[in-house]
């Protein structure tokens, strides 16, 4: 029996995790975040264009620093090395001697396309955490500027930290063992700021803040992806096609695709992050339109086992059980999944049998909707497995499915003149 219970939790576990997967896919086409992250990746451009100018006049400047500070020479390597700023060079996106005043001109361009960059995320988060709330105006225009001041001490906090570990790794007596270390810590701090960075984003620009648990794996699986995405990405796009391609250009062109894969494997972590919390209301979207609208063999396939639903809202009653009593307060939806109830209505201190409901009917969702009391008596006919549903996941149910919400609303409507003329009669 333990063995069984074990196999039907792992496989509850893998129906969660697929429908999670499908239903953050099916959002993530739905809201036509391919074009969202091409958006972003525009910008992203546009604001690297302007920091990696003025990371060069650092660069330049540390350069004639080095020339009678060990520090200085150190700081030096480790921006070359972590920003590959000779590589950058050699390719054409920075210059080799920079000659052009990097103030008035690049940091009006870096606080202009930095807001961009924000509205273009803001917009696409709008779209993936729907909220009726509006960001407090202040913030969105103030939010650009913080961010140009984070990003350099971010940038400052990594060169530092490189130097650091460069330094100690390259102390003869600490052995080669130690060497490995220190590089192993450099590598895990960059993933830590990542990790760190997507964490912050995702939790802090949806208006209504995901859960922190969440937040913080969904942020780790965004991070794997990205590193995935960096080491494979060579491999398939060569930097020299699109140089003989494009010129110049060729560059800009490689580094703008490179951002657009970035940030669609972005917004597919944060779509996957919303879906985390509308798994449920999205199985049970399907679960009760069945193989009606907008049902495809996929769906049927992802969300073709209830039992997972089951575990979670499903409750049995044998024959004769009451499960909704006139004039109680509870507000509980029930969705009949097997069996058949009968619906009694307490007319001039003589219980009447109104109507019967059968497998497949969603019932006990008026006392929410109209605010009021149970208006009848709900009892089983023989055995009946029913999914219960508390008034915030009835709720949720008709914000995130329109075909759901006109299917009640109508049920709910007959429902009330099969009463009434019952009642009449």
């Amino acid at each position: 029996m333990p063995v069984i219970r074990l196999q039907e939790t792992q496989k509850n576990s893998l129906d969660w995790l697929l429908q999670t997967a499908y239903t953050a896919w099916r959002l993530f086409v739905k809201n036509e975040l391919v074009n969202h992250a091409a958006a972003t990746a525009f910008y992203f451009l546009l604001s690297a264009a302007p920091l990696v100018l003025l990371l060069t006049y650092g660069a330049q400047y540390l350069a004639r620093l080095a020339e009678t500070s060990a520090l200085a020479s150190m700081l030096l390597a480790a921006l070359y090395d972590q920003f590959q700023l000779g590589q950058l060079a050699s390719l054409g996106l920075i210059p080799q001697k920079t000659a052009i005043a990097a103030g008035g001109v690049g940091l009006l361009t870096l606080l202009l396309s930095s807001r961009g960059l924000v509205n273009a995320l803001q917009s696409a988060f709008r779209v993936i955490f729907p909220d009726d709330a509006k960001r407090n105006f202040v913030f969105k225009w103030v939010l650009p500027l913080i961010i140009i001041p984070v990003a350099f001490a971010l940038v400052g906090l990594t060169v530092a930290t490189q130097a650091v570990i460069n330094f100690l790794s390259s102390v003869e007596l600490l052995g080669a063992g130690r060497t490995y270390l220190f590089k192993g810590l450099n590598l895990l701090t960059g993933i830590a700021l990542v990790w760190g960075l997507l964490y912050v984003v995702l939790h802090r620009m949806p208006l209504k803040r995901p859960p922190r648990l969440p937040t913080l794996v969904v942020s780790g699986l965004a991070t794997l992806t990205l590193g995935l995405l960096y080491l494979g990405f060579g491999h398939f796009f060569h930097i020299e096609k699109y140089q003989a391609v494009y010129g110049a250009l060729g560059g800009v062109v490689f580094i703008l695709i490179g951002a657009y894969l970035a940030c669609m494997a972005f917004y597919f972590w944060a779509q996957f992050l919303y879906a985390l919390t509308k798994v449920d209301v999205a199985a049970l979207e399907r679960l009760f339109l069945g193989s009606g609208e907008g049902a495809g063999k996929l769906d049927g396939i992802v969300f073709g086992r209830a039992n997972r639903l089951l575990a979670k809202y499903g409750r049995t009653f044998s024959d004769g059980d009451t499960l909704i009593r006139e004039g109680d307060n509870s507000q509980d939806a029930f969705f009949l999944y097997s069996g058949k109830v009968g619906l009694f209505k307490d007319i001039g201190g003589r219980e009447k049998h109104l109507a019967a409901l059968g497998e497949g009917e969603l019932f006990g969702e008026m006392a929410y909707l109209l605010g009021e009391t149970r208006t009848a008596t709900v009892r089983a006919e023989g055995e009946v497995t029913a999914l219960v549903l508390p008034p915030k996941m009835l709720e949720e149910l008709m914000r995130y499915s329109a075909p759901l919400a006109r299917r009640i609303v109508g049920s709910l409507a007959g429902r009330l003149m099969r009463m009434n003329q019952a009642a009449k009669g």
